[in-house]
C-alpha cells in the first residue's frame, strides 16, 4: 500500500488526491509540493477523495510477469489480469487500476461504468498489500 493514495473500507473507500484552491486542478496521484499546472503558481494544495465512479477510457490485459518492484511469489504460476484506464465522473482525470479477480477484459467495455474498491496486490504470511481495483457497477465483490 502507498501511503496516502486511498483510505476507507467498503462503500467509504475512496482514492485520495489533491486540488488546488488556485486554479482547480485535480492531481492522481497526489501532489503535495506545488501545482503541476505551468499556468499556475498555486503551492497550497490541499487533499481531496476522489470520484468513487468512473468511465473506462481504455482497458488492456497483462500476460507477462512484471518486473521488481511488483511483489509476485515467482514460485506461483503467473495470472494474468485486465489492466482499466478510468475517467473519473467529477474530476475528468484518468487513474489506471487493475480490474479485480475474476472480471477479464472480456467483461469490459470503453464507456463502462466502474467503482473503485479496494483489493489485494500481494499477500504473504505477514503482510497484505492493498490497492485499488476498478470493478464494473452492478458487479458483487
Amino acid at each position: 500500500m502507498v501511503a496516502g493514495w486511498f483510505a476507507g473500507d467498503g462503500e467509504d473507500f475512496r482514492l485520495l488526491g489533491t486540488r488546488c484552491p488556485a486554479c482547480g486542478t485535480v492531481f492522481f496521484p497526489r501532489e503535495d509540493t506545488w501545482c503541476r499546472n505551468p499556468g499556475c503558481e498555486g503551492a497550497d494544495l490541499e487533499e481531496v477523495a476522489l470520484s468513487r465512479r468512473g468511465r473506462i477510457w481504455s482497458y488492456t490485459d497483462s500476460r507477462y510477469r512484471p518486473p521488481s518492484p511488483y511483489v509476485i511469489d515467482p514460485e506461483l504460476p503467473w495470472e494474468p489480469y485486465a489492466l482499466i484506464a478510468v475517467e473519473l465522473e467529477s474530476e475528468r482525470i484518468v487513474v489506471l487500476g487493475q480490474a479485480p479477480p475474476g472480471i477479464t477484459v472480456a467483461d469490459l467495455a470503453v464507456g463502462m461504468e466502474v467503482e473503485v474498491v479496494p483489493g489485494v496486490l500481494h499477500e504473504d504470511a505477514e503482510t497484505t498489500w492493498t490497492t485499488w481495483q476498478w470493478r464494473p457497477t452492478g458487479v458483487a465483490g
